[in-house]
C-alpha cells in the first residue's frame, strides 16, 4: 500500500496539470444588485448560486421585499450556475413575496431557466427582464 500525502507528486499530475484541486480552481461568486422601477424591485444577480453563495441571495431578496414594493424580480440573466440550493432559496422567496407583492423569475436557458423548468415548480418565468417588467407592472396597476 502507497502512501498518501496532501502535496502533489508525481502521481498526482496528469498531462502536467495537478489533480489536486483547491477551492479557488472553482470559486463561487455572488454579486447582487437592487435597483428600482416604480414599484417594482429587481435583484439581479451575476455569478454562480450555490450552497455557498444562496444565503447571500437569500438576504437580498429579502431586503428588498421588506422594503415593500408592489412586484420583486429576481433577475437571474447573468448567472453561470444555478445549483438545486438556488431553487430552493427562488421558491421560498415565492412564497415569502407572493401573499403582498408579485413575484418573477428571470431565466433563460440552459443554467437557470432549464433547471428551474425541470424541478416543476410554480415559480414564474420570463425569458428577458423587459418582458418580467412588463408582465408584473401591468398585474400591480
Amino acid at each position: 500500500m502507497g502512501e498518501h500525502s496532501l502535496t502533489p507528486d508525481d502521481d498526482d499530475v496528469i498531462d502536467g496539470a495537478s489533480a489536486d484541486l483547491v477551492a479557488d480552481d472553482f470559486p463561487s461568486q455572488l454579486d447582487v444588485e437592487e435597483f428600482w422601477l416604480g414599484q417594482i424591485v429587481v435583484v439581479a444577480a451575476v455569478g454562480a448560486v450555490d450552497m455557498l453563495t444562496a444565503p447571500r441571495l437569500t438576504e437580498a431578496i429579502g431586503v428588498a421585499a421588506a422594503k415593500s414594493p408592489a412586484g420583486v424580480i429576481v433577475d437571474l440573466s447573468k448567472v453561470e450556475f444555478l445549483a438545486s440550493a438556488g431553487m430552493s432559496v427562488l421558491i421560498a422567496a415565492q412564497d415569502d413575496v407572493t401573499p403582498h407583492a408579485r413575484f418573477g423569475v428571470v431565466a433563460d436557458g440552459p443554467a437557470t431557466g432549464r433547471p428551474i423548468r425541470i424541478f416543476g415548480s410554480e415559480i414564474t418565468l420570463y425569458r428577458t427582464l423587459d418582458d418580467a417588467l412588463q408582465d408584473v407592472s401591468r398585474a400591480s396597476a
